[in-house]
């Protein structure tokens, strides 16, 4: 099923793409001494509870707090963008922007809106208001075409952006003064739990090509929470935190064996991994994301360092960088 959409990939040099970015930022050379690609990536969950807790002003309900782990290690993830990695822009693949015919980029030039949370509506209603890198969302599109994936470049200036994608942007730059470039999980959220992944790491492929012939310097952020089962029922106060446990222990455990693995390193043992844990936990990883990002990575030989482990609602999220060790900073 994981080439349900995929075409046979055109021969090199006779592709005639839709559009070649025009823009004078089409290819931006990096600043002396910053060399461009991908300088980190970052497993970045989204549960909306993350931003209640927050108090942001672009959320119009109001809390008390909760769930600070996981939110003291977007802060500390946060600081090391700022401080260390300074990229162009950061590029987000959610897992509930969900299409079922191919894979979407978004080049909507500065998407405008709110953001409800279907299931939790009383929790996040996020006025959003950003940029999108328009050249580099056409490059990673016409690159994915390019080897053989059924692709769509969106612009209808109408659209309103998921709340997966909204989650992992705020939570990791909450100025919003980086540009963005969004892209769709082309996923059932119902059957073949593991199907996209063979087409996830080759949008992947598709994606540090794009960056690298555009000359960005980019942060990728995989907007996946892990194991995946959860109450159904909230307390009266949600940000009651005496009420937030793991699901069960069996959940529990698979989650800190995914997570001691990428400890340990390297990447390559994800491989196999990620699909077990998927079939154990319902993992949320069944949408690809952190399988886009390790393939955008090359799959390293490098250990990950968890930043912080918590959950919400009883599903296990964890945020964790990877830095590859080919870019300068």
């Amino acid at each position: 099923m994981s080439k349900v959409f995929r075409l046979p990939a055109p021969t090199r040099g006779t592709t005639t793409r839709t559009r070649q970015p025009d823009s004078a930022d089409a290819v931006r050379p990096a600043p002396a001494g910053r060399r461009p690609g991908i300088v980190a990536g970052y497993l970045s969950p989204h549960p909306p509870h993350l931003i209640y807790g927050e108090n942001p002003p672009q959320n119009e309900p109001r809390s008390q707090g909760g769930w600070e782990v996981l939110r003291w290690a977007y802060h500390r993830l946060r600081r090391r963008i700022r401080d260390v990695h300074r990229p162009d822009v950061l590029i987000v693949h959610a897992p509930h922007w969900i299409t079922m015919v191919g894979h979407h980029v978004n080049c909507v030039p500065n998407p405008r809106g709110v953001s409800v949370e279907p299931i939790f509506p009383h929790l996040f209603r996020y006025h959003y208001d950003f940029h999108t890198d328009v050249p580099l969302a056409e490059a990673i599109a016409d690159e994915a075409a390019e080897l053989g994936l059924v692709t769509s470049k969106l612009r209808d200036p109408g659209v309103r952006v998921d709340y997966a994608t909204i989650g992992a942007l705020h939570m990791v730059n909450p100025d919003w003064d980086i540009p963005v470039v969004s892209l769709s999980a082309n996923n059932n959220p119902y059957f073949y739990s593991e199907a996209s992944l063979g087409q996830m790491e080759v949008l992947g492929e598709a994606t540090r090509r794009a960056i690298e012939n555009t000359g960005r310097r980019a942060v990728l952020l995989a907007s996946n929470s892990l194991s995946h089962l959860h109450w159904h029922e909230e307390p009266q106060l949600p940000e009651d935190m005496e009420r937030e446990h793991p699901y069960n222990n069996h959940q529990y455990r698979w989650d800190m064996k995914l997570l001691e693995t990428i400890r340990q390193g390297p990447t390559s043992r994800l491989r196999e991994l990620i699909p077990e844990h998927i079939e154990a936990t319902a993992s949320e990883t069944k949408a690809g994301s952190l399988t886009w990002l390790l393939s955008a990575l090359g799959w390293p030989d490098i250990a990950g360092d968890v930043l912080g482990y918590g959950t919400i609602i009883g599903t296990g999220n964890a945020v964790v960088e990877w830095t590859p060790e080919n870019v300068d900073d």
